[in-house]
Order: structure tokens, then sequence, then C-alpha cells
């Protein structure tokens, strides 16, 4: 029996003339089901049919019919979907409510009028499961990406929902998280929970998929997991000149929030035309390191220096970047406040944003947005770029433009820092390497000459 299904579904956003989902017919049983297709293509529309927000929070208009649980989607309200479909969305910094988590885990069993005796226990079970135990005392605004994903994964656990839907679990998560999540997908599925991932890198996955599909355009169709393939990165193009001076250094720096400092007496450096990539386990202090280069965070002790020069920072929720009405307008800012030149359609065009430069930027997908992030603060030439995860929710075609336009910035001299679990982003870019891990930097080598 189908845990979820959804017949002849269409649907159309407030105000859009074509639908996002178009005649949709799908069957979601036990077992792990993927979807994969392009940013803009559908995913997350349809993954946010299945908990009611489309079409009860997002509005718009609707027409076939769609069933979780036995529960009619449309008719059903979403308080009450929420008690058989648990969620983790892409952008887990939205996701939170309370300060703490402990009371963030706890939420949703409060919310259904779980005992206080059984809810400790059922919090303590999803943090473990989730490999969170270690943050229940921790303020949520103290977490770093990563570590925000293993929480709401955590509050999703707690509820024991039939239904379990994850949109890019994986994009902030270290080796070791991403392992974990594998791990928790696979012991939901013996235990005959339907899980439902979409996911653009779905390289580990496929071994648990018990079917797949795509979504692109708003159509969906099935294909065989195991015999899938994802479309290709396109290899980086070489380095046109060696790196320059010295553009940024940090000097015996200790940093961190109210006195604690996430890192400690760290030493590096990087120079202009070099791309210096911090890899290492969510928690380390690599988003500390790269507030710390670009001054948003002063450091507790130490000295930091920079090249003057415009400094462009992408940080890990690029939705706080974006308050324009489009996408356009966004980079027409940055353009005018760095007094560039440059016509705004070039990197549009270079990030495949042309057909959504009027668009209202926080209506996009998460790929979308994090392109409209990078369109806005990349232009107008700057001298030192530092982006924190930046290919979080990016089909391949969108990585491998941005791994272009990062090796254009560096060729033209700009000194890049990048924060990623992406090894193919790293392998294809960085010229140095630098693992942090548990606030220092333990390793620094060279990649490429």
């Amino acid at each position: 029996m189908a845990t979820a299904r959804l017949t002849h579904l269409t649907y159309w956003y407030p105000g859009a003339a074509l639908p996002a989902l178009h005649d949709v017919s799908l069957a979601i049983g036990e077992g792990v089901t993927l979807v994969a297709g392009p940013s803009g293509g559908g995913k997350s529309t349809l993954l946010r049919v299945l908990n009611g927000l489309v079409p009860h929070f997002h509005g718009g208009r609707i027409a076939g019919s769609a069933e979780v649980a036995g529960l009619n989607i449309i008719a059903t309200p979403t308080r009450l979907l929420a008690r058989s479909v648990g969620f983790v969305f892409q952008d887990p910094e939205l996701q939170g409510v309370y300060d703490t988590v402990k009371r963030e885990v706890a939420f949703g069993l409060e919310n259904t009028g779980v005992r206080s005796g059984g809810m400790h226990a059922l919090v303590d079970e999803a943090l473990v499961e989730s490999g969170a135990e270690h943050l229940a005392n921790r303020r949520l605004r103290t977490l770093s990406g990563g570590e925000r994903q293993r929480v709401a994964l955590a509050s999703v656990l707690a509820m024991h929902p039939r239904l379990v839907v994850l949109d890019e679990p994986t994009s902030q998560l270290d080796p070791e998280g991403a392992s974990l999540v594998l791990s928790v997908v696979s012991r939901l599925a013996a235990r005959g929970r339907a899980v439902v991932i979409s996911e653009h890198r779905l390289e580990r996955l496929r071994t648990l998929a018990d079917s797949l599909i795509v979504v692109d355009g708003g159509s969906v169709a099935s294909h065989e997991a195991a015999a899938w393939r994802q479309p290709q990165i396109d290899a980086p193009p070489p380095r046109l000149a060696p790196p320059g001076p010295e553009a940024w250094s940090l000097t015996n720096v200790s940093a961190g929030f109210a006195g604690r400092a996430v890192v400690d007496r760290v030493d590096v450096a990087g120079r202009r035309g070099e791309v210096v990539a911090f890899s290492g386990p969510n928690g380390g202090g690599k988003t500390t390191l790269l507030r710390t280069i670009a001054g948003t965070l002063a450091p507790l002790a130490g000295k930091v220096e920079r090249r003057p020069g415009r400094i462009a920072y992408l940080p890990q929720n690029p939705t706080a970047l974006l308050h324009r009405p489009t996408v356009r307008s966004e980079v027409e800012l940055t353009l005018g406040r760095s007094g560039g030149a440059e016509n705004p359609e070039k990197i549009l065009a270079a990030l495949g944003l042309l057909a959504v430069a009027a668009r209202y930027p926080r209506d996009l997908s998460t790929g979308e947005r994090q392109r409209a992030a990078l369109a806005a603060v990349l232009p107008g030439h700057p001298d030192l770029v530092l982006l924190d995860e930046p290919t979080r929710g990016m089909d391949p075609a969108a990585r491998t433009a941005l791994i272009k336009l990062v090796a254009d910035l560096r060729d033209a001299g700009c000194a890049v820092v990048l924060a990623t679990h992406d090894s193919h982003l790293r392998n294809a870019l960085a010229d140095r390497v630098a693992t942090v891990e548990g606030g220092k930097v333990t390793e620094l080598h060279t990649v490429r000459a």
C-alpha cells in the first residue's frame, strides 16, 4: 500500500503563468525514494506537497488529488499532516523555533500532546540517532549549518512519522555527518518507513534507493536507481598565472563568541590569485575563520591583516543577503556600490539566472537562491572573495558555472577562500587546503603549484 499518492496533480504558485508541477501521478511506498533533477525544476515544490505546505502555506492554485497516510493533503490542515510527515528543509537556519537544542527537538512532541515523562526519552533517543547528543544543551544561534542540520533531523526523528522527507539533508554535512544520515535512512527503511530524499549528490544514496524519480520543468519521470547517472561536472579551466603577493593573513588569532574561542592561535595566510580551501568537520571553526578574515567578527586575540580592496562574502545562509525586489536589482545594487561598469546580465548569464532575473529572490528554490546570492556579491571586481559552502543546493551545471567563475576571479588576481565539504569543488579549485578541526588549523598542504 502506498504511503503517499499524487494523481494528476498540477500546481501553480500565486501569480505564476506556468505550473511548478504539471500532471504528476506518483505513488510512494515503504523504503527510500530519491528525487533528482535540476535546480528550479520542481523538486522542493513536490516535497512540500507531501506535508501540505503546498498549497496551504504558499497559496496558489492546485488541481488533481494528493494523499499521505490516508489523509487528503488538500483538505487536511498542516498541523495534522505534521503528525504523519516529518520534513527536514534545505534551510535548517529557518527551521528553528526555540533557543536551545533540547527544546527545539521537543517542539513537535509538545504540539502533539506527548507527556513530559515520555518526551525526554524520545528527545534523547532522537539526538543520539542523529549524532547530535553532544549539542543537547547548546543554543541554536551558536551552531554551524551542519550542526543545525543534525538538530533538524533529530526534531523529525523524535516524532516517529510514517513518512520522512529530507530536502538536501547532506548539503552542509561533513563526511561523518553524511554517513550518519545514510545510516539513519537505512534504519528507517528497514523499519518499514517511507523516506523521500531530494539530493544533487546521489552517488552514495543510490545504493539505498528503492526507486528514483527525476523532476524537471515540473514533470516527473521514474528511473532505475542503479542505472541512472547524473550529468558530469566539467573540468576546471587551467591556471593562467602563479599566485602573487600576500593578500590576507591571520597571526596567532583566536576568535569566537561571548569571550569563548572557537578557533585558537591560528596562523594562516593567502595570496592574490590563490584559492585556499578550509576543510574539516562541522563545528570545527571554518565559518568563524571566514568571518574573522572578512572583518565581520573581531578577533579575541592576534592580528588580522588584509590588503585594501573590496571584500565579497557569501555566508552559510545566503537568504540573509537577499532583500531587493528582483535578482537583477541585487546585482545592480552591488555594482552601484562598487562603482563597477560591467553589465549585470554578464554574471546573471554566467550563473544561469537570466530566466529568473525579474523574480523575487526569496521565492526561488534553494539552489537558485544560492546562485542569486553569488550573483549579488561577486560582481564589481572584488579583491578578496570568501565563500561559505557555496555549492549548497546546486546541481552539476550550476557547480560547473561556479568553478569557472571562481577560476576567472583567481586569474584576475583575486584572493579566494572557500569553506566547503564539497570535495569536487575543493579538488577543482584549491591551491592549498587547510584542515580546521577543534578550533585549530591542523594541516596546510599544497594541492597544485
